[in-house]
């Protein structure tokens, strides 16, 4: 049984590596997505370049939020200073608490890009429109910050949790 203890670091640790990986992975590629269709429109009109940069930018969040869930869970587990002992629950435990994140976190920057990709377009031919073609793309950024705060929430329970 202590050697099973002994993994519970190990669950918590991965957990917190998912958590800053994989909503970085898809916000990088969701950023490039826009990052493609943006230089279209700006070879066309330049003076659209804030506008453009602004929803590019937008699905680039997903990895911020994972990011700060990978550095909650690590000070948390006792990585970034403190006791790292962890039982094996507790660490299945901190793990769980970093998927909402970490799924939630890759499809919604990619959904995310598809709509700001959508967005630009509309930019394109109708600069005036900015302030309607954002909310298509920030409508998604609100389900990444449903899981954000869950994960905040689920690993600060799991902490207080004398497993």
């Amino acid at each position: 049984m202590k050697l099973l203890n002994e993994y519970g670091i190990a669950f918590a640790l991965l957990g917190a590596v998912l958590a800053a990986l994989v909503p970085g992975i898809a916000s990088a590629k969701a950023v490039s997505m826009g990052g493609v269709a943006g230089a279209g429109v700006i070879t066309e009109d330049p003076a659209q370049f804030g506008k453009v940069l602004i929803l590019q930018l937008l699905p680039g969040t997903q990895g911020i939020y994972g990011l700060l869930i990978a550095f909650i869970t690590l000070s948390q587990i006792g990585v970034l200073g403190g006791s790292s002992d962890i039982s094996f629950v507790k660490g299945l435990l901190y793990f769980a608490a970093c998927l909402p994140i970490v799924i939630v976190g890759y499809s919604s920057a990619i959904k995310q890009a598809k709509a700001a990709v959508a967005s630009i377009n509309v930019v394109a031919k109708r600069p005036d429109q900015f302030g309607k073609a954002m909310i298509f793309p920030a409508m998604v950024e609100t389900y990444a910050i449903l899981a954000l705060l869950i994960s905040i929430l689920a690993v600060n329970g799991v902490s207080g949790l004398n497993i």
